[in-house]
């Protein structure tokens, strides 16, 4: 279904990396995730877990991987590299199921940019509540996707 072959850029990823940080030691995330490095998750993160700074960027180098594959998977239209750039920081943040299932997606996929553009501040919550660092990363990331828009 994709159309798009693309890899995640500079830009990006110094947006990841500004809106994770990098904590080499595990912590609990806003609703109780145990999370390492540049915003790792998974069962193998657990409390007094520690690991190196090329740890952390290997494992960003993964997830991120596995965002920008599910972008290139699942979005049926062409995108810019900002475009894409933004759309992976999202999945990356949120994961692919919340991607998959999105109005963002569906508006996008129906080459609705404008629509899609609009969906991203839709996802400032967790557990419940605006969080306001995630309201910032959402406008992040539509500004960034903002730039790639080339038509009208």
């Amino acid at each position: 279904m994709g159309v798009n072959n693309l890899t995640y850029g500079g830009d990006g990823l110094a947006l990841t990396e500004q809106f994770e940080g990098c904590k080499l030691t595990a912590y609990q995330d806003q609703v109780g995730v145990w999370t390492i490095g540049y915003g790792h998750t998974g069962p193998e993160v657990v409390a007094e877990l520690t690991i190196t700074l090329e740890q952390a960027e290997a494992l960003l180098a993964k997830d991120v991987g596995s965002a920008a594959a599910c972008v290139n998977n699942v979005v049926a239209v062409q995108l810019s590299q900002e475009e894409f750039d933004a759309l992976v920081d999202f999945v990356f943040n949120l994961g692919a199921g919340s991607f998959e299932g999105s109005t963002l997606l569906r508006d996008l996929n129906a080459a609705d940019f404008a629509s899609a553009a609009a969906q991203f501040d839709a996802w400032d919550h967790a557990g419940g509540a605006v969080v306001a660092g995630l309201l910032r990363r959402r406008r992040a990331e539509t500004a960034l996707f903002g730039k790639g828009q080339t038509g009208p």
